[in-house]
């Protein structure tokens, strides 16, 4: 690999490791065995090549969960939606440093225009891909309403248990608590 290649491996590694916002351009530079320089000349910043690094790590990440929450042949949509849960619960757990960094990556976004808007475009994709999921169709037969419902509302409810995973892991919620809070709050909603 060359420099430009070592950087982004490097930086991909300080995130997992260190976390956005603590991961300096030494950092970076010295795990990738180059010069501080190497940083400025290939990537501009240590904002862009981070970033940039953020977002590989999530799309590896991404197409391996969706993999991973897809229902198994034989699950009923109940069984599929339950064992997508058992799923997410465990990558919270699993790889709470990668969670971490989707958050230090949305505190980013609001002080960087251009981040923002590819946060914003992951986002979509992201409710897609769930909608995609509880649907069972591949992502380019999900209708834009159950993408910005049904995708929206998995992603909000991700969003929040994956927020009290982070913060206070001993007493993470588990999948069958997920499940039975939402059996409690559909007493709530009226049909359309």
């Amino acid at each position: 690999m060359g420099n430009r290649e070592d950087l982004f491996e490097a930086a991909k590694q300080c995130l997992r490791e260190k976390g956005y916002d603590r991961t300096s351009v030494r950092d970076i530079a010295t795990a990738a065995d180059v010069s501080t320089a190497a940083i400025g000349y290939h990537y501009g910043s240590r904002e862009a090549l981070l970033s940039q690094a953020l977002f590989a790590l999530l799309d590896e990440w991404g197409d391996s969960l969706g993999r991973a929450l897809a229902a198994k042949p034989g699950d009923d949509e109940v069984r599929g939606f339950a064992r997508m849960w058992d799923g997410l619960v465990e990558q919270f757990a699993a790889h709470p440093d990668l969670w971490l960094a989707t958050v230090e990556l949305f505190l980013q976004a609001q002080r960087q225009p251009e981040l923002r808007a590819r946060l914003s475009a992951g986002t979509e994709q992201g409710r897609r891909g769930m909608a995609a999921i509880l649907r069972g169709v591949p992502e380019d037969e999900v209708a834009e309403r159950d993408t910005r419902t049904l995708g929206m509302v998995q992603m909000a409810l991700m969003s929040g248990v994956m927020i009290q995973s982070l913060s206070d892991p001993a007493n993470a919620p588990t999948a069958a608590e997920v499940l039975t809070g939402l059996r409690a709050l559909t007493k709530y909603v009226r049909p359309d």
